[in-house]
């Protein structure tokens, strides 16, 4: 299962193992009062596309296109499968910092990550093991 949550909510029991996917650090946040299992810089989208977006609802459809592009590159490719398998068996809270919670690059990695974890999943029904 795959959450999100903005960097300035308090962690909950519930959230699981807690990424923060973003690039640069969130502002205004000190390293450690921000709870964190791993800060995964590799699945952000690149300086150039983040710089493009500006978080301009007007340019989403386009913004999510690019990133996808971005998120099937190695490294983030690895990244995103290891993040996929981990979700498969348990809850994945996926940290953000934007302010606008509907156009950002967390819900498209959300996507991306239900999409695989729903792949596995009918897989595993196709061939289970020992079959």
């Amino acid at each position: 299962m795959v959450k999100l949550k903005r960097v300035y909510d308090a962690a909950a029991r519930g959230d699981g193992h807690r990424v923060l996917v973003e690039r640069l650090w969130p502002r205004g946040i000190r390293k450690q009062d921000l709870a964190i299992d791993e800060w995964l810089k590799d699945v952000a989208p690149s300086t150039a596309l983040r710089k493009w977006f500006s978080h301009d609802p007007k340019r989403w459809s386009e913004f999510k296109q690019r990133y996808h592009r971005e998120l099937m590159q190695s490294p983030a490719h690895e990244r995103l499968l290891e993040l996929a398998h981990r979700a498969a068996k348990e809850t994945v809270t996926l940290i953000f910092s934007s302010h606008d919670t509907e156009h950002n690059n967390a819900i498209v990695l959300k996507q991306e990550l239900d999409e695989r974890v729903q792949r596995m999943a009918a897989r595993a029904e196709h061939h289970p093991t020992g079959a």
